[in-house]
């Protein structure tokens, strides 16, 4: 209580501090509005005098006396006159500091407004004076004035530029584009930052040797190294939204040679709504150098499906259950259940969910997919319709080591929620599988291709109408009190379509290569890779997401949807680039070390087994590799001896998956 009275008196301490700032400040720039007004006053009538005094070459003797007391009388209307159009014109509310084109057009207004009274009205009321007396007036006061308040800028402009000359921040804009001439705009105004545009590049040959206030377009990307040097830049502004990712990697390639800081324009929505400034240059990740577009998938159809369904994500604090969770909660769904062992991700996604979506029915829930009567409470209570299994051991080197907990977290918990979904009605069942269960090495992507196994299974005896005969495996489940008399009545109808979607590494996720490279490269390396040729397939998780989102919509049961990820990228070149994005020299600065391949690691993944095919689904990114035979009868009861192997933590549980999985070979 006592913290709390503190806390309170603290704060309203610090209001009344604030207050009293801006007081102050209020007081302050009153102070200058007074001032700026009596030079005014001052100024406007001193213009047209001097315009007199002009007239009659200089001689305040030779100026006739009924224009002098024309002058006099007509002084103090003009006054008045002259303050309230400057008032209204904000003239005595502009932030001079910052003066720029429109302040300049609002003392143009008012000059126009008040030079064309004084014309008329000190000819119609006193007497028509000389005409060099109208014009010389009126160009007097407007430069005056003028010269008061935009010497201020000025100056600042001034001291900027003679800051500029101490080698900080030496900029290289690259696009002579609207994004580039708006940057550099920003920069010349910013006095939070010391920056200096020293030269602009651009690809079109008719903008060579020509100016963007003052800053020189020196040549096209391929002179970037050579005015790197030529003009001691420091840091490299890539300004160029609409460019295509090719495009932006290959100046970026050519860039990171360098030893400058590299930063980059998010995307043309920046420069469509005027928001081109230095405050939102990020700075190049690993992700600009991967070359390609990022995945724009129509989520019209996800947002059919979902909408208005009871969805259950298992797994859903992990880095790829945690993105369904979002996207699905953007989608409408009727409740969103997420299920997950570990408490403090399933807090997380629980507080981002519940500020950004208020209305959204949220459930969280701690539990194991291990847990079959938990497993099958949570359905029996909540009856989702659709669910998205991503909970699973992904790790191979740990997986390596402990094969049994692969075996019960992965398989034998797939088979538990997949068993649970079936007798309750589930519409689908979508299992996030992995391209490690190609023909796998690991005992990971082994227990991943067994949920696929299991999956599939499960569709080709519901599909023959014999679901009853899918074995339990675990000794309770609630199905033994649902049918009581042994008639397998609650097995009939059942609809549930069963669906796996195989995707590789994904950029960002927890323990995934890049966060682990970065944290060797902060303690001044070596950054460890484990062999010079080993290649990688990567997307990131909201590509990834959508996309199993989109597969989800398209199943019609037993498919393995494939992931179209692009091009494979070298995770040596993916070190060596992020190495010279810290600011680094590979092999100079921070040294590459070669470990050698991990027990159970290939030098390259594969999306799909040599005997599967690929067909085409109505989107170009999602194929359906065809489903391998295999006696489904013989693998379940294979399965029951699994699990018994498991759970005894048998040191020969790889052999029993030998027999199970054709194709795992265990390095």
């Amino acid at each position: 209580m006592e913290d709390k009275f503190v806390k309170e008196a603290g704060a309203e301490q610090e209001s009344d501090e604030q207050k009293e700032h801006a007081f102050l400040l209020q007081g302050h720039w009153r102070i200058v509005a007074v001032l700026l007004a009596i030079y005014d006053v001052i100024i406007v009538n001193m213009s047209y005098f001097m315009a007199l005094w002009l007239r009659f070459d200089c001689q305040f003797s030779q100026i006739r006396a009924d224009f002098m007391q024309s002058w006099m009388r007509f002084v103090p209307i003009y006054t008045v006159f002259c303050l309230v159009v400057f008032s209204f014109s904000k003239l005595y509310r502009s932030l001079w500091r910052f003066a720029s084109y429109s302040e300049l057009m609002h003392l143009i207004m008012a000059t126009c407004i008040t030079g064309t009274f004084h014309t008329i009205a000190i000819t119609a009321f006193f007497q028509r004076m000389p005409i060099s007396y109208y014009l010389i007036g009126i160009t007097l006061q407007f430069v005056f004035m003028a010269g008061v308040r935009f010497s201020y800028r000025f100056m600042i402009l001034l001291a900027n530029h003679q800051n500029s000359k101490d080698e900080v921040g030496r900029v290289m804009v690259i696009g002579a584009g609207n994004a580039g001439q708006s940057l550099i705009a920003d920069i010349r105004r910013s006095r939070e930052i010391n920056d200096r545009v020293c030269c602009v590049i651009d690809d079109d040959p008719n903008k060579w040797g020509r100016y963007i206030d003052g800053v020189p377009i020196v040549g096209g990307r391929d002179t970037i190294l050579e005015n790197v040097d030529k003009y001691r830049i420091q840091k490299i502004y890539l300004a160029m939204p609409s460019a295509t990712a090719e495009e932006r990697r290959d100046i970026l390639n050519i860039c990171k040679e360098t030893n400058c800081e590299l930063k980059n324009l998010p995307g043309l929505y920046q420069l469509v709504n005027g928001e081109v400034s230095v405050s939102i240059m990020k700075k190049v990740s690993v992700e600009d150098l991967l070359g390609r577009e990022p995945i724009q998938a129509d989520m019209k159809e996800v947002f059919d499906f979902i909408n208005g369904k009871r969805v259950l994500v298992t797994g859903g604090g992990g880095s790829i259950g945690s993105e369904l969770c979002r996207q699905i909660a953007a989608h409408d769904p009727a409740q969103l259940i997420i299920f997950d062992i570990y408490e403090n991700n399933a807090y997380d996604i629980q507080l981002e969910l519940r500020e950004k979506y208020p209305e959204l029915n949220l459930v969280v829930l701690i539990g194991s997919v291990r847990d079959s009567r938990k497993i099958f409470d949570v359905f029996e209570k909540y009856r989702p319709q659709i669910v998205y299994h991503a909970a699973a051991h992904k790790h191979v080197p740990l997986m390596e080591d402990s094969p049994n907990e692969a075996i019960k977290n992965n398989a034998i918990g797939t088979y538990k929620t997949a068993y649970a979904a079936m007798v309750h009605g589930c519409e689908r069942f979508v299992l996030i599988s992995t391209d490690k269960a190609v023909n796998p090495t690991n005992i990971m992507g082994a227990s991943k291709r067994l949920c696929e196994m299991i999956i599939q299974s499960f569709d080709a005896k519901i599909k023959a109408g014999k679901a009853a005969d899918i074995p339990q495996l675990f000794t309770h489940s609630g199905v033994e009190n649902a049918d009581r008399d042994g008639t397998g009545e609650i097995f009939r109808g059942i609809k549930t379509e069963f669906v796996a979607v195989r995707f590789g590494n994904v950029l960002g996720s927890n323990g995934s290569v890049i966060p682990l490279f970065k944290k060797m490269i902060e303690k001044g390396g070596p950054v460890k890779v484990t062999h010079p040729d080993i290649i990688r397939y990567f997307m990131t998780i909201p590509e990834a997401v959508s996309l199993v989102l989109l597969a989800g919509t398209y199943a019609r049961g037993g498919e393995i949807f494939v992931l179209d990820m692009g091009s494979p990228v070298k995770i040596d070149t993916l070190a060596r680039n992020l190495i010279r994005l810290s600011g680094f020299k590979p092999d100079v600065d921070i040294k590459i070390v070669y470990t050698g391949l991990r027990p159970g690691e290939k030098l390259y993944e594969e999306k799909l087994m040599a005997e599967e095919g690929l067909t085409k689904t109505e989107n170009e990114l999602i194929h359906i590799g065809k489903p391998i035979k295999f006696d489904t009868d013989e693998f379940l009861a294979q399965l029951h001896e699994l699990m018994y192997i498991a759970y005894n933590n048998d040191d020969n549980i790889r052999e029993q998956v030998e027999k199970m999985v054709s194709t795992y070979h265990p390095a």
